[in-house]
């Protein structure tokens, strides 16, 4: 699998929205753009596996010189994780410190 330097870049695009995206629906965010382009590209991972999975097809993919993305997975394997990361981060779950 090789790319082109366009091709890397509309890839993290692509990455970056989807991510942004799933956490706005989750409504927790992580950081900035480079947080979104790895939430972006776990969410493509967990979405096709959450699919397959499931016997789902995809929905819509973009392809990027050959490559397929899924943009509809990703987005909801971003979300599932931006909601993963809020529950295991929430003030309830962690542990004080005695001082």
């Amino acid at each position: 699998m090789t790319f082109t330097l366009l091709g890397f870049i509309i890839m993290l695009v692509i990455a970056a929205v989807c991510g942004a995206l799933g956490q706005a629906i989750a409504g927790y965010t992580m950081g900035g753009l480079l947080v979104s382009i790895a939430v972006g590209f776990i969410g493509a991972l967990v979405g096709i596996w959450l699919a397959g999975q499931l016997g789902l097809p995809e929905i819509f993919s973009v392809n990027v010189e050959g490559q397929p993305f899924p943009i509809v997975w990703s987005i909801i394997g971003a979300t599932l994780f931006a909601l993963l990361v809020s529950f295991l981060r929430s003030p309830r779950y962690r542990r004080r410190r005695r001082a």
